[in-house]
């Protein structure tokens, strides 16, 4: 009967490379490894995480995130009526609400936006902020409808889409009635929403006001503004 034994290396002989498929295997094995090591970390950073939800940092990410929000809100009311909330649109909007859309505060123009069915609800118009009031979700009546305390972000009025796109629309986050920033909020920094949605967060002075190009934002200097005093409306 012939030998089946295969012949075999020498004791001294190195061993041999791995195929490409133990050297696949391998690597899926690493990768297991890495993945499995990342869910018990996990499960030991979610506690961590979870207490730092309404840090400053997230505070700020939210600030930018909600200022976008507004951005795309607005773009979309101006296809609708042409312009930004105004008070001209107010006039076009007043026919087919039973709130009285004023023309005081960023309160009363952004619920043109919610009235216009832009948006359904009033997050966006808020952070987390010394003196503001969560948002209830109820806007049927003048007193309900980004209430006091519910928007902390002020508004540039006379915008639209086709305005230059380094144009301020809106800018913040302020405590309810006033208007400086609180350095111990928001990572001590402003932040801008522009023309273009991008969102600018700016050093602060020693008063809370916003500062760009060395300058306070609402300075008329300011580039963007063309050498005219901004309409600002502040939250309430």
């Amino acid at each position: 009967m012939p030998d089946l034994t295969l012949p075999q290396p020498p004791p001294d002989a190195p061993a041999p490379s791995p195929g490409p498929a133990e050297t696949k295997s391998r690597e899926k094995l690493v990768w297991l490894l890495i993945l499995g090591i990342g869910s018990i970390l996990g499960l030991f950073c979610i506690p961590l995480l979870t207490r730092r939800s309404h840090s400053k940092i997230d505070d700020q990410t939210a600030t930018v995130s909600n200022l976008r929000q507004i951005g795309l809100a607005l773009f979309e009311f101006d296809i609708e009526y042409g312009s930004y909330p105004d008070a001209a649109t107010a006039a076009k909007l007043q026919p087919g609400t039973s709130l009285t859309l004023g023309t005081r505060s960023s309160n009363n123009f952004f619920t043109q936006l919610l009235v216009a069915n832009i948006t359904q609800s009033e997050r966006m118009f808020h952070v987390r902020y010394p003196g503001s009031v969560p948002p209830d979700g109820v806007f049927d009546t003048d007193s309900t409808a980004l209430a006091r305390g519910e928007c902390v972000f002020a508004y540039v009025v006379g915008g639209s889409s086709a305005s230059p796109l380094g144009t301020p629309v809106a800018f913040g986050p302020f405590a309810p009635g006033t208007r400086h920033v609180d350095p111990g909020s928001n990572r001590g920094k402003g932040s801008i929403l522009r023309n273009d949605n991008s969102v600018q967060s700016s050093d602060l002075d020693a008063a809370g006001n916003i500062i760009i190009n060395g300058m306070d934002l609402l300075d008329s200097r300011q580039p963007f503004w063309y050498g005219r005093k901004p309409e600002v409306k502040w939250p309430e």
